[in-house]
């Protein structure tokens, strides 16, 4: 006999069914260009046209189906793609992550450095831990979780209450970090791409939300602390699961002393970076040879090389510290070990370069046809009326991309789709597109652990599985319901917050546009 389904299972199986009834991200895509297509001849139809914002000049919809139009795009079929703004960025970024990947570097220090955590101190470091693994992809998931489960099991606490805490930080906190990961440089592009539809001159560095990321880091670690032992511990008590399956207890087992070396050789490396990072940065002329990476002109710090530099820093340090622990730890044990690391990063990026070729299509026909200007204008305008201040504003776009979240689980792809429209459309009401990114990251991160859209919800299902044989999508939801929520509310507060004090949420990341001198 099949038990009545309750409210909460009949909601999460519609999530489940929409999100399935959409297509892969990259035959969305090719499927929207081909929209725009059509629709840039509708609209040219119908006469659609605005001033434009800045300059006056009546803007008309372009035709793609002229005959101009289909040789633009014939044309420019392969400049759409290599040029894209987010590719080359997550190209370099990726390679210098991939060595310290292969090396063993992330996972020696995730591992030391929830091994090395008080009993009592357990679940901050976990949520932390899960937070800062973001900067390495998808390391968390297939690490961390596992990792958290069998730590909290030594600990004699309950491996879920573990693994809970660890998504929690990985994937609820996705958007915090205290460093510039690889999604940083990625959404960075998409919003330069979008905002040059208003002003072509403009730039969207990596950095843009690095201020706001930081300070979400303790606030997510502190909530998810809250959550964990307030919701989650109650639920799973000390000692009330049973093991299913083999374990794979190596995770779980002190560093070796291959493993300690080479953290220290990896320590050393990053003294050595960090001193002329900061060196590279102190105001021209305070020491000799100070400030080499400052505007050489102005002595600029926001707008010099080393802040446009960024993804090259993160490719530079996630080589020498990968080395440094390879060679410390015997992982890698000549160059040959070093391009294998690279090109195992490379080689994950199949699907990822299928996405971005037809994203790059989109948004390149989006463009061209100035749909995006005459909608931001007009829906600006529309706005306007409604006379709504800030904090509602942005409020309602949180709402929105974190319910989007749930049938669409690629971030970069939502961003990709999004930022045409909302980016412009608040440049023209006077918000800067690093604060709209801002808006968007708060959004898209709190929904991602009740997703079932997300590409890793059925492996941490099955996690959970090991000491919950019964546990399903239901069960997994109803734990993780209480962090989306808390999440959602706290991060929203500190948005609020942010916004009505008028912080920039980056370095030279204005709230504004223009910005305010």
């Amino acid at each position: 006999m099949n038990t009545p389904k309750s409210r909460l299972d009949r909601m999460l199986a519609a999530v489940e069914r929409g999100g399935n009834a959409l297509p892969h991200p990259a035959t969305l895509f090719a499927l929207l260009a081909l929209i725009v297509i059509v629709a840039s001849w509708l609209a040219s139809q119908a006469g659609l046209e605005v001033k434009h914002p800045t300059t006056g000049d009546t803007v008309r919809a372009v035709n793609l189906l002229s005959l101009e139009g289909l040789h633009r795009i014939l044309a420019n079929l392969v400049t759409n793609f290599t040029g894209f703004a987010p590719l080359g960025t997550v190209l370099v970024a990726l390679i210098g992550i991939g060595v310290a990947e292969h090396s063993g570097l992330i996972a020696a220090s995730l591992r030391k450095l929830v091994l090395a955590a008080p009993r009592h101190l357990l679940t901050p470091i976990v949520v932390f831990a899960g937070v800062m693994s973001n900067m390495a992809s998808e390391i968390g998931y297939v690490l961390l979780i596992p990792l958290a489960g069998l730590i909290f099991i030594s600990a004699g606490r309950h491996p879920i209450v573990g693994m809970a805490a660890a998504f929690a930080g990985v994937s609820g906190g996705y958007s915090a970090n205290l460093l510039i990961g690889t999604i940083d440089p990625l959404l960075s592009g998409l919003s330069e791409e979008a905002a040059k539809i208003v002003d072509p001159d403009y730039r969207v560095s990596a950095a843009a939300n690095m201020y706001f990321m930081q300070a979400s880091t303790p606030l997510v670690t502190l909530l998810g602390w809250w959550v964990t032992e307030k919701f989650t511990a109650p639920r799973f008590p000390d000692g009330s699961f049973r093991a299913v399956g083999v374990q794979d207890d190596s995770m779980s087992a002190p560093l070796s002393a291959d493993e300690r070396r080479g953290l220290r050789y990896a320590g050393i490396a990053l003294l050595v970076l960090a001193l002329g990072i900061i060196w590279s940065g102190l105001p021209l002329g305070s020491l000799p040879g100070a400030g080499f990476l400052r505007d050489p002109v102005t002595g600029d710090l926001l707008k010099s090389p080393l802040m446009s530099g960024v993804v090259a820093l993160i490719f530079i340090i996630g080589v020498v510290l990968g080395v440094a622990y390879g060679v410390g730890a015997r992982t890698l044990r000549s160059d040959e070990d070093v391009i294998k690391g690279m090109s195992a990063s490379m080689a994950t990026l199949g699907s990822y370069l299928v996405l971005v070729f037809f994203a790059a299509q989109f948004v390149a026909f989006f463009n061209w046809t100035q749909l995006g200007l005459i909608m931001a204008v007009n829906g600006a305008e529309s706005l306007k009326s409604l006379g709504l201040s800030a904090l509602p504003l942005f409020g309602s776009f949180i709402l929105l991309t974190a319910f989007i979240n749930l049938f669409m689980g690629s971030a970069s792809a939502k961003w990709a789709l999004m930022a045409p429209v909302f980016v412009p459309m608040f440049m023209l009401l006077g918000y800067s597109p690093e604060l709209t990114q801002t808006a968007y990251r708060v959004g898209d991160s709190v929904t991602n652990i009740i997703s079932p859209m997300l590409s890793y919800f059925a492996l941490i299902i099955a996690f959970f599985q090991r000491y919950e044989p019964k546990a399903g999508l239901g069960t997994l939801v109803a734990v993780m319901l209480p962090y989306s929520a808390t999440f959602l509310i706290g991060w929203a507060i500190l948005f609020s917050i942010w916004l009505t004090l008028g912080f920039p949420v980056g370095p030279a990341s204005p709230l504004s546009y223009p910005a305010a001198d």
